[in-house]
């Protein structure tokens, strides 16, 4: 009886360091394993904010055809500034130039000029307020440009005729970014606008539509 108990001790005493052994060497693998996953310590990378570029501004030119009522459709071509307050709105100035054909009544057999040819010359001015609206991406074969249809309304003056006329506009575009810094724009607007050159006051439409190049700086 007393030898069966002596075998007990002993197997207890001989095992006992044996399995904490081994399971002190399986804990510091697992240690390990967990320390090669888990990698708490991040180095963190200094950023200087005065070397990122912005580009708020932008400054480009446009020409198109714009369809003065009475006038017919005449040459335009102009200057764009913006600048984009948010990455959804911005404020835009736009000056455009153009020369009046003869109008329809004009064109009639027997009827004298109304207008010299300094008097249709024509020139614009506006500042309007802009939304950007469906930001996305418009894919030319195998080359993908980021694009942005905009809305834009806004009030200016119009010069034609030895005059200037208050003049709402609106109307929207597209704009598409070659680079971070280059754009193509396309754009419709509708100037609206009151005169009395043929007598009694009309209040006439006269739409546009340009293409345009700008850079962002």
């Amino acid at each position: 009886m007393e030898s069966w108990i002596r075998r007990i001790i002993l197997v207890a005493l001989v095992s006992g360091p044996t399995l904490s052994t081994t399971a002190f060497a399986q804990s510091t693998e697992q240690g390990k394993l967990l320390g090669d996953v888990i990698q708490p310590d991040i180095e963190r990378r200094d950023v200087d904010e005065s070397i990122i570029d912005s580009e708020n501004f932008e400054f480009g030119f446009f020409a198109g055809i714009m369809s003065f009522e009475d006038f017919g459709s005449n040459d335009v071509y102009g200057l764009r500034l913006a600048f984009h307050v948010t990455e959804d709105w911005f404020v835009e100035a736009n000056y455009g130039l153009s020369k009046l054909q003869p109008s329809t009544y004009e064109q009639q057999p027997g009827t004298i000029p109304i207008l010299t040819d300094d008097q249709r010359e024509l020139s614009y001015y506006n500042l309007n307020l802009g939304y950007n609206l469906l930001p996305g991406e418009v894919y030319l074969g195998n080359l993908a440009l980021n694009s942005s249809f905009y809305l834009v309304f806004g009030a200016g003056n119009t010069l034609f005729a030895d005059n200037d006329y208050f003049t709402y506009n609106f109307g929207g575009g597209l704009r598409l970014f070659a680079t971070d810094w280059i754009a193509m724009h396309w754009d419709v607007r509708n100037h609206l606008m009151t005169h009395a050159l043929f007598g009694p006051e009309k209040e006439i439409q006269n739409l546009e539509t340009h293409i345009g190049l700008t850079l962002f700086f």
